[in-house]
């Protein structure tokens, strides 16, 4: 059987890959050698930037399919028929650490995920916990600088990672669940999935209701302790990557079960918390877990720069029956996600074949731009409306209108009558047990005793006796104890 040829990127035939073409034997290289020009630039261009956010991540292509009837609740397609499956890519990755990042690391995992819907791609933008450390999306560019690299000294610094949570109350429930015992998956299978955020179901009437995602993990949650996960970190820090891997080349293929907790629209205002504050739940005991199907991982992606560095997840892409919440911060990521993948891979990110939808083709006027491939008919017009059968509007809204009123302006959100940023925290510490809280409390003093001002210290050990007594009083034993060693 005779080998494929070696072409260049124009497709010529590549006569000799192994020697570079001389002025003669020993001689300098000569400007002609196209193959050996072409490889170099391409190599110096193989990188594109990294995710500011989220760069170190896995992914594996599967399906989602749904097992129990919610069509009083959203007229979303690929929700309409129990046993109907569709097509999902999910993308995991560690938040703070770069792309050479280590996987068993105390940080929150990104849990984002693509369904290929007949209606176009919907995204689904979370984490593995179901809260986050800031409300307000004008912060977050200061708390991802705080947690990255200092511009100083090119690391983390216990410093900035606790001076800003020391002037962020509301991130002390996020940090009672990153210090816990599930901060360090074990794997990523190993753990639960939420989209954190409030979203918005609308069904075939019209109604409203706001919604939260849970997928639960069909694997049993798995975790390290700080010391586990430093000495896995050190001997592969590419343990998650490897795990699942291999896990669906062996054929055991993870899986999730996705619920929800479904609250109608017109009871948002007078919930005891707000709906919309991401750095708070709504208690199960209010609104129970609803099941509404399941989600396997079945295939690894053929390629991982192609398929998981260059997926592109953006909150914005809803489909009929779902839409946005006044969330802040999912308001923000509406924006901010997208625009990252216009910077990083360009305007035409969506015609990537892991970002393109795969159920239905996208018709739309956008042209031209760096990498456009949408090749259009001939005749194809680029404005609308217009006379020549080109895509038109639907007139149908993707999901009901949210009411507005009031006065423009940089407004607090309002406040409900459970609101503060302290009570979650407590209730979460008082659900663990004594193991769980000595654990809890050694990896908060670990980092805080390294703070260098007392300051910061103090502020900090307010919010966590503002929580709960027993926890303020031990988290501040703690770090008096280690901070006299």
């Amino acid at each position: 059987m005779s080998k494929r040829v070696l072409t260049t990127e124009s497709g010529a035939p590549v006569a000799d890959n192994q020697n570079s073409a001389t002025a003669g034997v020993g001689g300098p290289l000569l400007l002609q050698d196209q193959h050996l020009l072409e490889k170099l630039a391409r190599f110096n261009r193989e990188r594109i930037p990294e995710r500011v956010v989220h760069a170190r991540g896995s992914g594996a292509y599967g399906y989602f399919e749904v097992t129990d009837d919610v069509t009083g609740f959203t007229y979303a397609d690929f929700l309409n028929t129990v046993g109907k499956r569709t097509e999902v890519f999910l993308r995991f990755s560690t938040v703070a650490d770069n792309l050479g990042g280590a996987d068993a690391v105390r940080d929150p995992r990104g849990f984002a995920l693509k369904f290929y819907t007949e209606d176009g791609n919907y995204d689904l933008v979370g984490n593995n916990t179901p809260v986050f450390f800031i409300k307000d999306p004008i912060k977050f560019p200061d708390f991802i600088h705080s947690q990255k690299r200092d511009p100083f000294t090119g690391k983390q610094e216990p410093d900035n990672v606790w001076d800003f949570w020391a002037h962020a109350p509301e991130a002390t429930h996020q940090i009672t669940w990153l210090m816990g015992d599930r901060g360090i998956p074990a794997s990523y299978r190993h753990m639960n999935g939420y989209g954190s955020h409030t979203y918005q179901w609308t069904n075939a009437e019209g109604e409203a209701f706001f919604v939260k995602y849970h997928f639960k993990t069909n694997q049993g949650i798995r975790s390290l302790s700080s010391e586990q996960g430093a000495e896995i970190a050190g001997k592969d820090p590419n343990s998650h990557q490897t795990d699942l891997l291999q896990a669906i080349e062996r054929g055991v293929n993870p899986s999730w079960t996705l619920y929800v907790q479904i609250m109608p629209a017109a009871e948002a205002a007078d919930y005891r918390f707000n709906p919309f504050d991401l750095t708070k739940v709504w208690p199960h005991k209010d609104y129970p877990l609803q099941r509404v199907g399941r989600l396997v991982l079945d295939r690894n992606p053929d390629n991982v720069f192609a398929e998981v560095e260059q997926a592109a997840f953006s909150p914005n892409n809803f489909v009929p029956g779902i839409g946005p919440s006044p969330d802040k911060m999912l308001q923000g990521r509406l924006f901010a996600y997208a625009d990252a993948h216009r910077y990083r891979l360009g305007v035409n990110h969506t015609q990537l074949a892991v970002n393109a939808p795969k159920a239905t083709t996208a018709q739309n006027y956008g042209r031209d731009g760096l990498m456009a491939s949408n090749a259009q008919g001939r005749a194809a017009k680029n404005y609308e409306p217009n006379s020549y059968d080109g895509p038109a509007e639907t007139g149908r809204p993707l999901s009901a209108p949210l009411a507005v009123n009031g006065h423009t302006g940089t407004h607090e959100a309002p406040l409900h009558t459970k609101d503060d940023h302290f009570f979650q925290a407590g209730e979460l510490y008082r659900l663990m047990s004594a193991e769980e809280r000595s654990r809890l409390v050694a990896n908060i003093a670990g980092g805080l005793a390294q703070v260098s001002r007392d300051d910061v210290i103090e502020k900090n050990l307010a919010h966590f006796h503002a929580a709960d007594p027993e926890y303020g009083k031990r988290v501040e034993e703690a770090v008096r104890a280690l901070r006299e060693d």
